[in-house]
Formats: C-alpha cells, sequence, structure tokens
C-alpha cells in the first residue's frame, strides 16, 4: 500500500474532511503506538508501511531526547496523548486510531499486527484493534 491509498483510507474509513486530518490522525496514532511497543517492534512495523508514514514509529523510537519506547499506559493514557497530538477530543482520537490501526493490518504482513497487539494490555489491545466501526473508548 502506498502514502497516498492509506492516507485516503484513513480519511474515508474515519469520514474525515481532509487529507490534512487523517495524516495528523495517523501521525498522532503511531507516535503515540511508537512509545508504547518496544523500539525493535515499532521499528519492524515502520519497515511494512509506506516510508513517510513508518517514520511516525521511528522518530519516536529513536529520538534522543526521548530514548524510552515499551513505556506502560493503559488506554486512557494512550487516547489522552493520541487526542493531544491530533488536536481532537476523546471520543475522535479514539475512533481515529482505531481506524489508523485497521489501515495499518491491511498494509502489513506477516502477522505484524498480531505482535503489535501481543505487546499490549489486553484493554488496550481491545480498543486499538476494535476497527473503524468499533464502539467508542
Amino acid at each position: 500500500m502506498d502514502h497516498d491509498t492509506f492516507i485516503g483510507q484513513v480519511q474515508a474509513r474515519a469520514r474525515l474532511d481532509s487529507r490534512g486530518s487523517a495524516e495528523a490522525a495517523t501521525r498522532a496514532t503511531l507516535e503515540t503506538l511508537g512509545e508504547r511497543i518496544p523500539a525493535s517492534l515499532a521499528g519492524n512495523l515502520a519497515e511494512q508501511l509506506p516510508r513517510e508514514i513508518g517514520e511516525h514509529l521511528r522518530r519516536v523510537a529513536t529520538a534522543p531526547d526521548q530514548p524510552d519506547t515499551g513505556i506502560r499506559m493503559d488506554h486512557g493514557t494512550f487516547i489522552d496523548r493520541v487526542a493531544e497530538r491530533a488536536g481532537a477530543d476523546r471520543a475522535k482520537a479514539a475512533h481515529e486510531a482505531r481506524t489508523v490501526m485497521e489501515v495499518v493490518g491491511e498494509a502489513t504482513q506477516g502477522g505484524m499486527t498480531d505482535k503489535v497487539r501481543q505487546s499490549l494490555d489486553d484493554e488496550l489491545a481491545r480498543v486499538l484493534f476494535a476497527g473503524s466501526t468499533g464502539g467508542i473508548a
């Protein structure tokens, strides 16, 4: 999947009014995910995504001023961070994060999203992998 297709899918499924909004939702979700999962997993996931999109995972995982990855956070904290980064309310951020993860699942192969899911606590995994039609967190 290329960058334009990825962002177009996020925009359509999340019913966003612009590509810029889809870019912001993607960036916010993947930067936060990059903080949450181990750096090696973030790097592996980034390798399977379009370069511009994968950079959101790499930027956080390798930032010298933020060396910590695999930070434990519950689903509420995760969604709060996505909301802050995207400039959205919690309900919208949760929906957008689920949508981004749904498209990530379609853009990757080899069970990559299963590995991501396994690295998360059960509640956060349930929220993030509910899909674009899932309930509000």
